[in-house]
């Protein structure tokens, strides 16, 4: 089943300590830096990825909904959240949807609807790693993690997590 990553991006950028700070400076360097690590993803994993961002009536957007670099760009009309238009995404997609936010309400609304919510901290690494594996640089190069002496004693837990926990590992892990 294919994956459609549905990225809040003003969320993302403002968790993101590289892309915070070209936020603070203006606005469109935040979103056009964001736009070109999720193309250098895409190249990789080929996932559909769409960002959505909140629209204003201050800032002209030329179009409500867009793409550049295969990447899906989505702002919510003036009096619409960017967080109201992510749910209605994630109503139509359902089991199809990974929502990348930090934002609870949108996470917790993204499960009741049977879709993965992945943080913007932890999507962040991934896009990091997909920048690496696109660069042609060993992931391993950088960190060097010794292996720890095995033991016999029984680790993790003692049953399966619920169905609806090893759904969401399954569809994370294919980020």
């Amino acid at each position: 089943m294919p994956l459609h990553l549905i990225i809040d991006g003003y969320n993302f950028i403002r968790q993101s300590d590289d892309l915070k700070g070209l936020d603070r400076q203006a606005l469109e360097f935040g979103r056009e830096a964001l736009i070109e690590k999720l193309a250098a993803y895409r190249r990789i994993k080929r996932h559909k990825v769409t960002l959505v961002f909140d629209g204003s009536a201050e800032y002209f957007f030329p179009d409500a909904e867009t793409a550049r670099k295969g990447v899906g760009i989505k702002f919510s009309r003036h009096g619409e959240s960017a967080d109201a238009l992510i749910k209605k995404m994630v109503q139509q997609e359902r089991e199809k949807a990974v929502v990348v936010s930090s934002d609870r309400d949108v996470g917790r609304f993204a499960q009741t609807q049977g879709a993965a919510v992945i943080g913007s901290g932890e999507f962040e690494e991934k896009l990091m790693m997909a920048e690496t594996m696109e660069s042609g640089e060993s992931p391993e190069a950088d960190t060097y993690r010794p292996k720890r002496a095995q033991s016999t004693k029984k680790k993790g837990p003692s049953r399966k997590p619920p169905k609806s926990r090893r759904r969401v590992h399954q569809k994370t892990r294919k980020l």
